[in-house]
């Protein structure tokens, strides 16, 4: 195996490992792919560029780069001369972690609060209902106490998702220095 060959396989490793641990972030391994090539280009590419690097479709390799973009991890560019849009990756890891997690969890944290809400009322109104059985509003003031709880740990996770969005997370957990 020649020097290139053994660069292209460890590039290669590391990129199917980033892909496959992207999808803890609800990234598909193929759209992870997409990001680890962005990331070791050395110039900005075209969607015909990557499609043909990838075997992907132009219509899927478009959807993808999309979705990383609205992630903020690949950003258009211009270059004189050239019609195409060009991508880059976005190489700030730091930057990147904290808006797509900030992205994911802000979702998931509204959706839930807007359940816990509404599932409150509900419990609300049988405990106002003159019809519910004394065990029924037993159970409802348990069920209360444990959505009140769920409702502290959002408020939580939203005070946390501040810190990171704000940047004062890297107060609590400093950077390292870069040493590219």
């Amino acid at each position: 195996m020649d020097e290139n060959e053994k660069l292209e396989k460890t590039r290669a490793r590391f990129i199917d490992s980033m892909a496959q641990n992207m999808n803890l972030y609800g990234i598909t391994p193929s759209v992870g792919r997409l990001y680890g090539l962005l990331y070791y280009s050395e110039e900005p590419m075209t969607l015909d560029c990557m499609k043909d690097e990838l075997g992907m479709s132009k219509t899927s390799m478009s959807t993808s780069v999309r979705q990383l973009q609205e992630l903020n991890m690949v950003e258009k560019v211009w270059k004189k001369g050239t019609r195409k849009d060009l991508y880059t990756s976005v190489d700030d890891w730091y930057e990147t972690f904290a808006d797509l997690f900030s992205i994911k969890w802000r979702n998931g944290i509204t959706l839930n609060m807007t359940t816990i809400h509404k599932c409150l009322k509900e419990l609300d109104e049988l405990l106002e209902d003159e019809q519910t059985s004394i065990e029924t509003k037993e159970a409802v003031k348990i069920d209360k106490e444990k959505l009140m709880y769920a409702l502290e740990y959002y408020d939580w996770l939203n005070r946390f998702v501040d810190s990171i969005e704000s940047k004062e997370i890297f107060d609590l957990i400093p950077k390292k220095k870069d040493t590219r």
